[in-house]
């Protein structure tokens, strides 16, 4: 498996796709293509991709609702490529949770530049290795897990969902996304299976798994991790 950074294009113009797979690739990337927006987001549930270049005038699907489909799950950077320049669509875009907006015609440097930042900003997210949150610590380099600096005992599948949590604190993460990422996309709707796993999680987690304070229930979405205090 190449272990380059993958962009997914989702346009479904051939000149511009055409454009951006050689300016990537020359660039050193790797790059997936949809002509799309169902494509597009079956492909990032897939194979998802470390960013998404989204074009909004899309045959089927438009972008904006594609973007918003994507955020249900997809936590990586997105950058929209569009000849839409109204202000109303750039905040629309934004607001849907776009990382940044770019729009045709446009300058592959600056492109190329913009994706450089993101991925940098992504990369020192990723780059912390010990997570504390009230009494629990999380080693990501040794895989281990401390209570009051007690190793706790915790399943493979518990260690997983505990680590996508908590890295990202504060953050509200859908049923949908926590199942794809955890088990694959053909688990997306079973969130009876998530509710179980979260509840023995807590279990050894949790001061008191009926008031948890480290994952917090966000009713009909999802969960939270709660933030660091400061």
């Amino acid at each position: 498996m190449s272990n380059k950074t993958n962009i997914l294009i989702i346009d479904d113009e051939a000149q511009i796709r055409k454009l951006l797979e050689i300016t990537l690739e020359t660039n050193g990337f790797q790059t997936m293509s949809a002509t799309t927006g169902k494509e597009g987001i079956t492909m990032a549930a897939m194979h998802p991709p470390h960013l998404i270049i989204l074009d909004l005038g899309l045959p089927d699907i438009d972008g904006q609702e594609v973007l918003q489909k994507l955020r249900e799950w997809y936590l990586d950077a997105i950058i929209i490529l569009s000849v839409r320049n109204s202000e109303e669509d750039i905040i629309s875009a934004l607001d849907s949770g776009a990382n940044d907006y770019l729009t045709k015609p446009f300058r592959t440097g600056e492109l190329l530049a913009r994706i450089r930042s993101l991925l940098r900003h992504a990369q020192n997210t990723n780059s912390q290795q010990i997570l504390e949150f009230e009494n629990l610590t999380i080693d990501l380099t040794s895989r281990t897990v401390k209570q009051n600096n007690e190793v706790l005992k915790l399943t493979a599948t518990e260690y997983s969902l505990l680590t996508l949590l908590a890295k990202n604190e504060g953050k509200v993460l859908t049923h949908q996304f926590i199942l794809k990422t955890i088990w694959g996309p053909g688990y997306a709707e079973q969130s009876q299976y998530l509710r179980v796993f979260v509840g023995q999680l807590r279990k050894k987690i949790e001061t008191n798994h009926n008031k948890p304070t480290l994952i917090l229930t966000e009713s009909g979405i999802g969960y939270r991790f709660a933030e660091k205090s400061v």
